[in-house]
């Protein structure tokens, strides 16, 4: 047995895009896409929806492997499920990184879960921390709970780029649309899913501001430098020209200027996080920053800050320079 992912391109508004099917037969894994559907009702973005899937074959393909079946019964669930599928992919070459076996093991879960919600609860001794849950309009008192299972990951840290680096690569483009996408990640922060689904009226050139529709469908508006102005986003050749640019359309034209400039590390997510550290090295406070990255927690904010003992020592001076007190002369 042999399962893929497919894209129905005009679902109802109800059913998931993206389905788990059986290749020799194009039948639906009835309870995967059961998961998807119930997750597209919450109105989660297609991208989401489509890792989702990607997620779930990849456990599917594994369950099959070991009972023979492409069928989850709720007696053939135990508390080490999700333990042995770690285990699994603990194995494989190459072994899949921490943050993407965690994210597999949250979806299958959840799945799961959702599917039989009186399973046994996933536990893996060494796996688990006690963390005081608080309430979430803080009246009660924090109780423990058990966090998820999940192996450690490594913290991420991704550094901005440097000054040379952003002008050799945008030195590389020649087209306004090009110009005008980087200049957006670079000087407004915008995500490279933000980019792509702007439309000419989410510009609001009278008010030099720009609409964006950002996750769970977050709306935010930005201050609108002069020269990335554009009315949309679109293919410049082939049978797809005129028509909206797709994510496809922009990693290959970042590989393509990643080549010519030998800027390796120039990718669309690179640019928000050299717009954040900008942003704070020009005096933006992190919750005026959170606003403008469209965030909704500050801890998510400070991912994205990444100052060197050099910032911390120019903003310090800044603000030592801007606020000192005149001594006052010593009394007799």
């Amino acid at each position: 047995m042999t399962f893929h992912v497919v894209h129905q391109p005009h679902p109802t508004p109800a059913q998931s895009p993206y389905r788990v099917v059986r290749k020799e037969t194009g039948t639906e894994v009835i309870w995967v896409n059961r998961f998807l559907d119930r997750e597209c009702v919450r109105c989660l973005a297609e991208t989401t929806l489509r890792s989702y899937a990607l997620d779930l074959l990849h456990f599917l393909r594994w369950w099959v492997s070991v009972h023979q079946t492409d069928t989850v019964l709720e007696e053939a669930i135990t508390a080490s499920t999700l333990l042995d599928y770690v285990r699994f992919q603990a194995g494989q070459l190459p072994r899949p990184a921490a943050a993407t076996i965690n994210r597999r093991i949250v979806v299958a879960d959840r799945a799961l879960k959702s599917e039989f919600p009186n399973v046994p609860a996933q536990f893996a001794p060494g796996f688990h921390q006690l963390y005081w849950k608080r309430s979430p309009m803080t009246v009660a008192r924090p109780r423990q709970a058990l966090s998820r299972l999940r192996v450690k990951a490594p913290k991420r840290v991704i550094l901005p780029l440097s000054v040379d680096e952003v002008a050799r690569f945008w030195s590389s483009f020649r087209t306004s649309r090009d110009l005008a996408i980087v200049g957006l990640m670079l000087l407004q922060g915008l995500r490279s899913k933000e980019v792509l689904s702007l439309n000419r009226d989410d510009l609001l050139l009278a008010e030099s501001q720009i609409r964006v529709r950002g996750k769970g469908s977050k709306v935010r508006y930005l201050p609108l430098a002069a020269f990335t102005a554009t009315a949309v986003f679109v293919s410049l050749k082939g049978r797809a020209r005129g028509t909206r640019m797709t994510p496809e359309g922009l990693r290959s034209l970042f590989r393509h200027h990643r080549v010519t400039t030998g800027v390796v590390h120039a990718n669309p997510h690179r640019f928000r996080h050299t717009f954040a550290s900008d942003m704070i090295r020009a005096g933006v406070s992190l919750p005026a920053l959170m606003q403008l990255m469209g965030h909704s927690q500050i801890q998510t904010t400070l991912v994205y800050v990444q100052l060197t003992p050099l910032d911390v020592y120019q903003q310090y001076a800044r603000a030592v320079k801007q606020h000192v007190r005149p001594t006052l002369p010593l009394q007799p």
